[in-house]
């Protein structure tokens, strides 16, 4: 049975044009040795002696030359003499399973045929003690066999919470180190106070588990690597929030201020943990600020689930629409642990199923309210990540016209 009525598939839907939005591009020229460089300083090289096991921690997150970055941790840990292997630290992501969170560092390229140490995905925890509200602390097992913690994360900007320590080293430790079981546990705390629970939990695994130091890695607005540094654990709280305000600064944004259809080419795990950043879009069912200029949306289509996702389709439900590949692709299991580990099942509803890009724009367009669909505002993006090139339809050519961060493109 037809979902529209016949004349509505006679929409006509406007052509997109493709337009550049320009921002800051600070970047890293040369990777590897960014990494060498750190472990060359007197108070990072002081922490590693022969024969330390060392655990270096990888999570879930789509980072930018993530192989290279930890591929010349583990090398210069060797250097120092150390025996390094790797853990993940995701905690519900990958299903909260051991095979599951093996699969998504293989996805990544973490292999131990690559990285040339074994990898560990255990997801055995041991409780380290408690914090305020009686919140028990939990932490991966493995991690603590060995003489040496190392976090590796990108530090920005959180999807769920505001606050001047977000998604980074420290998260790490509590969440992605704190396996299903850990992450469980300290989502039961408000995301009002959220912030200020990650503090307290970190600080603890900081005397309880030997953390020696972190590799934080910073991002541009183009999803390249502008900053690499090793932060030392007696200083990491504190200069984890310096590197949150700065990845402020560097966090791309969505320049067209009122859109009528925002078109989303795929959502993913690599992406952000909610599947796209709130923070770009301006939508969420957690977050209750955005510190970041967002527009104003009526209707959202998704189209697809990025491959690194592997079938976790957590944040669809902020969706409008998806279409049928989308649909088919859902692993539930994984994107239903996501969902119950952070207290939120409405990030997981299945929204309205077009069966492909045509039929959910027209179906939009119909649901539309108080627009001139005549003049549609169209904008199409390829993700939450990467922003640089966007589509917009013929009504936004006056807006791209005014912003001189907005250029277009093409106009055939």
């Amino acid at each position: 049975m037809p979902l529209l009525l016949p004349e509505d598939y006679d929409i006509k839907i406007p052509p997109l044009y493709k337009v550049r939005q320009v921002f800051g591009r600070d970047t890293l020229p040369d990777i590897k040795a960014a990494v060498q460089k750190e472990f060359q300083r007197e108070e990072i090289r002081d922490k590693i002696k022969p024969g330390m096991r060392a655990a270096v921690a990888v999570g879930s997150r789509g980072i930018r030359n993530l192989p290279l970055i930890i591929k010349t941790i583990l090398e210069e840990l060797k250097i120092l003499g150390a025996k390094p292997y790797i853990v993940s630290a995701m905690g519900s992501h990958g299903g909260g399973t051991e095979e599951g969170q093996r699969e998504v560092l293989y996805g990544y390229g973490i292999t131990e045929e690559a990285m040339q140490v074994p990898i560990i995905t255990t997801t055995e925890v041991v409780c380290l003690g408690e914090i305020s509200g009686g919140r028990k602390v939990y932490f991966d097992k493995s991690s603590l066999e060995a003489d040496v913690i190392i976090p590796a994360n990108r530090v920005k900007l959180h999807t769920d919470f505001v606050s001047d320590i977000q998604s980074g080293l420290c998260k790490m430790l509590v969440i992605g180190l704190g396996n299903h079981r850990g992450c469980t546990e300290i989502h039961e705390a408000d995301f009002s106070i959220f912030g200020e629970v990650i503090k307290e939990a970190a600080s603890l695994i900081l005397e309880k588990a030997p953390v020696v130091f972190g590799v934080a890695v910073l991002e541009n607005a183009y999803d390249e690597t502008c900053r690499i540094e090793a932060v030392p654990a007696e200083i990491l709280i504190r200069r984890e929030k310096e590197l949150v305000r700065e990845a402020r600064k560097n966090m791309p944004v969505l320049m067209i201020p009122k859109i009528d259809i925002l078109i989303v080419e795929a959502i993913g795990k690599d992406i952000s943990g909610a599947g796209f950043d709130p923070n770009i879009l301006g939508k969420s069912y957690i977050l209750k600020e955005f510190v970041l200029p967002v527009p104003r949306i009526d209707k959202m289509i998704l189209l697809d689930i990025s491959p690194a996702s592997h079938g976790n389709g957590i944040g669809l439900g902020i969706f409008d629409i998806i279409t049928r590949k989308v649909f088919e692709q859902l692993d539930y299991e994984a994107m239903y642990a996501n969902a119950i580990a952070v207290k939120c099942v409405d990030d997981c509803k299945i929204p309205l199923i077009a069966e492909d890009e045509e039929e959910a724009v027209k179906i939009a367009v119909k649901i539309l309210r108080n627009a001139d669909k005549e003049n549609l505002r169209i904008v199409k993006i390829k993700n939450t990540i990467e922003l640089e090139e966007i589509m917009v339809s013929h009504a936004l050519l006056g807006e791209v016209e005014k912003n001189p961060c907005l250029v277009l493109e093409n106009k055939s």
